[in-house]
């Protein structure tokens, strides 16, 4: 196991929104950056909605780099598990933080606006640790 416990990251400067969804810069393991040894992941989102309706973001974890595997909604009713794929809406502006536990070789982080994105920007930071 590498001697890093926590690393700090700004995957996303402040930039405006597109209507298709752009991946963060993505994060795997290396000699110097072994990401598969930690196992949390908060991400702090700073979002200026702009003349947006609102803002959706998803994550992605992969172990080839190659093929991506999105975050999972289970809706239990009775007795029936229903899956989704999970992405978060936000429809105010303000600094938001998600937390996540994980174990992947490669995580990916991306946004889209819903409407249109004039004056609307949003910047990513994630801090990665072992708990």
């Amino acid at each position: 196991m590498s001697n890093l416990q926590y690393t700090a990251l700004s995957i996303r400067d402040a930039s405006i929104l597109t209507n298709s969804y752009v991946a963060s810069t993505i994060l795997w393991d290396t000699e110097q950056n072994r990401i598969q040894e930690l196992n949390q992941c908060v991400l702090f989102i700073d979002f200026t909605i702009g003349s947006l309706t609102s803002m959706e973001l998803k994550v992605e974890y992969s172990d080839d780099n190659i093929n991506f595997y999105q975050d999972t909604f289970l809706d239990i009713s009775w007795g029936t598990a229903t899956a989704s794929l999970w992405e978060y809406t936000f429809t105010a502006s303000g600094a938001y933080n998600i937390a996540i536990p994980f174990k992947a070789r490669v995580i990916r982080v991306s946004v889209i606006w819903t409407w249109t994105a004039t004056w609307s920007s949003c910047a990513i930071k994630w801090i990665l640790w072992i708990v």
